[in-house]
């Protein structure tokens, strides 16, 4: 069986409801086809498909046998193929509509992307309602977003032809091929996630005004078909723009900034100074909790995975010192369920991450009676045999010695349901990422731990980037439902981000990210992070100090061992 001369291709497909089954392709046929035939059998939206592990575009054309999987919206990466489609359609407006401004995505906010203007001049309520109607427009149209796959100095000349000066800046420090460029109406530009063909599949989505800019929020994974709720987000905003600003007066405010810097080798000065911010602002906190005594009986610091709630509590324990308190640490590990009694996730396995993991009663009680003065004998959880054991741990506590409890769940008023709000007080730790490599391109908070989790796990604990890389998705449903509803709970926040960190992470990561071959399920995402390092250039770590939050995850630490 041949078609115009060729014989058909096999195509191993997956998708979710049907599993695993074979059938012929046309090799003229691209893959949009075979996602509209397949689309009953997905959870949510088929944005990309995933052709040998690898993530490519609907317009993909296979020719040879392959592996196909379907990537719809109930996944990460589905998610964020839909965001950047969102966003690429976001900046074409923009642009069409203010051809003398210059408009910039700074962070994710809210399940959404902020931005504002360049010029720092404030974007206008009536500017963004133009937006919203036009942006309405293209989408109905069902624009094409054409995709071009170029060799990155061709890239380069179109991105030229174009004016798109701040993605050839960029582009001048990449060496990995090709570039996928992508073309909607008269805008181009290149994305290194991929986009979706054409506008009509980007029809949920909310365009607001906010503060000095605009907010473009999106679904999640969890409910592909409609825009969550709009939970307002002012602290973490604020930390944001904070940083933001801090970024401007240092002057490394995006990628080519940085690696300026390592060119002039400047790098020692950047590590000092994003080094002394990182102390300045913890001295502060303590400086909030010495103040208060009585409002910080009971200090929990919370954040998600990797973003160094460690080295964030050791330092913190350092600065209370100073100010003449004792601090105390629990581990709300050790007051886990015996592991017969813990809690089981829709698979079947223990979930550790649970709130209901922890033994809550016996934690109230004991964090109760060290309040009131009296002594308690602490548990401690055996990991080997999932045990909670007792090995003769007393504590009793005084005024001057508030206890340090660090966890995931530290910002869950659960937790301590039984201790008074006014003893309490939360910290939220996170690395909210502070560089973007361009006006459109912002570096994902989420990759940045990635990365920091993934050397620790290589480092301390024997597991291979393609495990860490396995596990993620898991973890960040974790932290979807027991961390981030709880962010704006926390009495102030700590941004463990620092500058400099992606060029010291890349000499590390690097390796681990490329021994993962093409036969890996995680395959894709190790290329997406490799092509992300790929801007960086450099930056030697023998600067970095051991007490920086950095040294917990790549080792040289003052605090965190093995």
């Amino acid at each position: 069986m041949t078609v115009d001369g060729q014989l058909p291709l096999i195509l191993t497909i997956r998708t979710a409801k049907t599993g695993w089954f074979c059938r012929w392709w046309n090799r003229q046929t691209n893959l949009q086809v075979l996602a509209w035939e397949l689309q009953a059998e997905q959870n949510g939206p088929i944005v990309a498909v995933k052709v040998n592990n690898k993530i490519e575009n609907l317009q993909y054309l296979p020719q040879q046998d392959c592996t196909v999987e379907m990537v719809d919206m109930t996944s990460e990466t589905g998610i964020r193929v839909y965001a950047r489609s969102l966003a690429f359609v976001l900046m074409r407006t923009a642009h069409e509509l203010f051809p003398n401004d210059t408009f910039e995505i700074q962070f994710s906010l809210n399940k959404g992307f902020y931005g504002e203007r360049l010029s720092g001049e404030p974007i206008t309520a009536e500017m963004v309602d133009r937006m919203r109607e036009r942006m309405w427009d293209i989408v109905r149209a069902c624009e094409p977003i054409e995709c071009q796959v170029l060799p990155l100095e061709e890239a380069k000349l179109r991105l030229e032809e174009h004016q798109r000066e701040d993605q050839v800046a960029i582009l001048r420090y990449r060496q990995r091929e090709p570039v996928y460029l992508y073309r909607c109406g008269d805008y181009v530009e290149f994305s290194d996630e991929v986009l979706v063909p054409h506008t009509g599949l980007i029809t949920t989505y909310q365009l607001e005004h906010h503060d000095a800019g605009f907010l473009l929020r999106f679904p999640d994974q969890h409910d592909p078909y409609r825009v969550p709720k709009n939970l307002e987000q002012k602290k973490l905003g604020y930390i944001f723009r904070e940083s933001d600003r801090w970024t401007k007066i240092v002057g490394v405010s995006n990628v080519l900034e940085l690696n300026s810097h390592v060119e002039a080798g400047k790098t020692g000065e950047l590590i000092r100074l994003a080094e002394a911010l990182h102390e300045k602002r913890i001295a502060q906190i303590a400086d909030i909790i010495a103040e208060e005594p009585e409002r910080s009986r009971v200090i929990l610091i919370a954040g998600p995975s990797s973003s160094g709630k460690t080295s964030f509590a050791q330092r913190l324990k350092i600065q209370l010192r100073v100010n003449g308190f004792k601090p105390v640490t629990i581990s709300m590990d050790d007051y886990f369920h015996p592991r017969r009694l813990s809690p089981k996730d829709e698979a079947g396995n223990y979930d550790f991450e649970s709130l209901y993991a922890v033994d809550l009663a016996l934690f109230n009680e004991q964090l109760s009676q060290l309040i009131e003065g009296q002594e308690v004998e602490v548990p401690h959880y055996n990991f080997h045999s999932g045990e909670r054991e007792y090995v003769g741990r007393k504590l009793r506590i005084g005024l001057e010695q508030p206890i340090i409890v660090e966890g995931i769940h530290g910002l869950n008023e659960e937790l301590t349901s039984h201790i008074d709000r006014n003893c309490k007080f939360k910290i939220y730790v996170s690395a909210l990422v502070e560089l973007n490599l361009d006006l459109m391109n912002y570096i994902k908070t989420t990759d940045v731990r990635l990365l920091r989790r993934m050397i620790r796990d290589q480092q301390y604990r024997s597991r291979r980037a393609e495990e860490t890389l396995a596990m993620w998705p898991s973890v960040r449903r974790g932290e979807e439902r027991w961390i981030f509803p709880y962010q704006e709970e926390a009495d102030v926040m700590f941004n463990s981000a620092l500058l400099y960190e992606p060029a010291v992470l890349g000499a590390y990561a690097t390796p681990l990210l490329e021994e993962i071959d093409s036969s890996n399920e995680v395959y894709g995402d190790a290329q997406r992070l490799l092509t992300l390092l790929d801007y960086f250039r450099p930056m030697d770590d023998w600067e970095v100090p051991p007490t920086s939050i950095l040294r917990e995850f790549i080792g040289g630490s003052a605090f965190y061992r093995s």
